[in-house]
């Protein structure tokens, strides 16, 4: 049988292409909820969601899958046509994937400090990787080259929040309440997971209320970060601090995606403290985590110790975005550290700390 495109008319391949994408679907399996061991707290249960484990090794192969269905329903993507997107990596190496599936060309518009690991992965998909000195200068870029190329730019920091079914329809909400359900705690307390374009924050938000669920949704956030510091104050928009180390989540513009009145708690979470909790997380389940998941993990430490000392019980779910094979050379390479000042050593003994003893010192 051809795997070939077809070379008809336009709904021809439209549906062909719409079956591709499906039968994938099809052949994969649902990611698994990994417990997290807390001894210290016995009423409080962690797991993570672990995205790390899809075909394209993290959390955004669910968004790429949405936002290429959007793009096929709504007539933007046609044969033969250019997908361009703006990027930090892992939308792009998961994008590059659908593409290759598709047979149609894919570039990346990613900053140049981008992992170097994310490039390859995205080439070895196919695509192509045009890279820019400033991450604000993505989109404009990817616009442009889209432009060029009589493309299509996916947009994933405007789509993310429209292209996935809220209320249900195999989202990842809707995912981790049914993996809960025999659990001690079976709605979670709170549900924390970052923000890059917003979307996926926007989809639980959105899930647990519609399902009248008593849960609350932290977005933890990298202190070089506009979103958090516009959850506080909607009138700030931009923020001029240098970009954060953490890839993947943080923006220095708030996003069309980001939907700040589903978010219940932000927290600012410093770079070195997430890199630290990664490395700690990473030793605890035996596999490297990336940045963004020990973001994750320092907010999570942070409310279980606030409802430790609060006396209340409950679940705490997480997001293990992506697998830290791709920060080999950065998060996890000691001479990276040393060279970007950013020493770990106090950080991860803090955390080690909080499970031993179910408190996270303050600095």
């Amino acid at each position: 049988m051809s795997s070939r495109s077809p070379a008809s008319d336009d709904r021809t391949w439209l549906n062909w292409a719409m079956r591709r994408i499906e039968a994938d679907y099809t052949r994969s399996a649902d990611t698994h909820l990994i417990p997290v061991d807390m001894p210290a707290l016995a009423d409080i249960a962690l797991y993570f969601k672990d995205e790390s484990s899809h075909p394209t090794g993290s959390l955004k192969h669910r968004l790429a899958r949405s936002l290429f269905l959007y793009g096929l329903s709504n007539g933007w993507i046609g044969d033969g046509m250019t997908i361009v997107e703006a990027s930090s990596g892992s939308t792009a190496v998961s994008e590059a994937y659908f593409a290759r599936m598709l047979r149609l060309p894919f570039v990346a518009v990613m900053p140049r400090r981008t992992a170097p690991e994310k490039i390859a992965a995205i080439e070895f998909q196919g695509g192509r990787c045009h890279l820019v000195d400033k991450p604000g200068e993505v989109y404009g870029a990817a616009q442009a080259l889209a432009d060029e190329l009589g493309g299509h730019y996916m947009d994933q920091f405007t789509y993310a929040e429209r292209a996935t079914d809220w209320r249900g329809n195999n989202n990842i909400a809707e995912s981790i309440f049914a993996q809960m359900q025999r659990e001690p705690c079976p709605i979670p307390r709170w549900i924390v997971c970052g923000a890059g374009t917003g979307g996926t924050s926007a989809t639980i938000g959105r899930f647990v209320r519609f399902n009248r669920h008593d849960t609350r949704v932290c977005v933890p956030d990298p202190e070089a970060s506009v979103f958090h510091r516009h959850w506080a104050d909607p009138s700030v928009i931009l923020s001029e601090d240098a970009p954060s180390r953490v890839e993947g989540i943080g923006r220095p513009r708030v996003e069309p995606s980001f939907v700040p009145s589903v978010v219940d708690r932000m927290i600012a979470v410093p770079d070195v403290a997430s890199i630290a909790a990664a490395r700690v997380l990473s030793r605890r389940l035996g596999r490297l985590c990336g940045g963004s998941t020990g973001t994750n993990l320092w907010a999570c430490a942070l409310i279980a110790s606030e409802m430790a000392q609060a006396d209340e019980r409950g679940s705490i779910v997480s997001i293990l975005c992506d697998h830290g094979d791709r920060y080999r050379s950065s998060y996890f390479d000691d001479a990276w550290l040393t060279a970007h000042a950013l020493d770990t050593a106090p950080w991860e003994a803090r955390l080690d700390a909080f499970f031993e003893t179910g408190r996270l010192a303050q600095a």
